[in-house]
């Protein structure tokens, strides 16, 4: 099990970082004039971007083969989803000084999506490019 987790060590980190920077407050920080509206949903769609590829290159790592199963790759989105719908049921319930909102599930939604269109364009493309 712990050879298993060894893996997938960055992702998980990046997944506490994550639900760290959204159960912080952030007081007149979103007011700032250094930021532009929908910031908040950028930095969703990226942070989830990013949980998806450190997620994927854990399922790489342990693979013995060098194929890419598209599976594994919708089972990791899913998975973001389901972890970011969940850290918004939080800042509904838990994190009171936060809002819970559909639009940054959606930018979540949306980050973890180009991550997993991007690594199966990649691996596919490199696929048919070495025949």
């Amino acid at each position: 099990m712990k050879k298993v987790f060894k893996y997938y060590r960055p992702a998980i980190l990046w997944a506490l970082f994550i639900l760290i920077m959204c159960s912080i407050k952030l007081g007149a920080v979103s007011n700032s004039p250094m930021f532009f509206p929908g910031f908040d949903k950028l930095v969703h769609c990226g942070f989830f971007f990013v949980l998806v590829i450190l997620s994927f290159y854990g399922v790489l790592k342990q693979q013995i083969i060098a194929r890419v199963p598209y599976k594994a790759v919708l089972l990791i989105i899913a998975v973001a989803i389901l972890y970011g719908g969940v850290i918004e049921l939080l800042q509904l319930w838990i994190f009171t000084w936060r809002s819970g909102e559909w639009d940054d599930l959606f930018a979540d939604a949306v980050g973890a999506s180009m991550a997993g269109f991007g690594i199966l364009l990649t691996v596919y493309g490199m696929r048919y490019d070495k025949k």
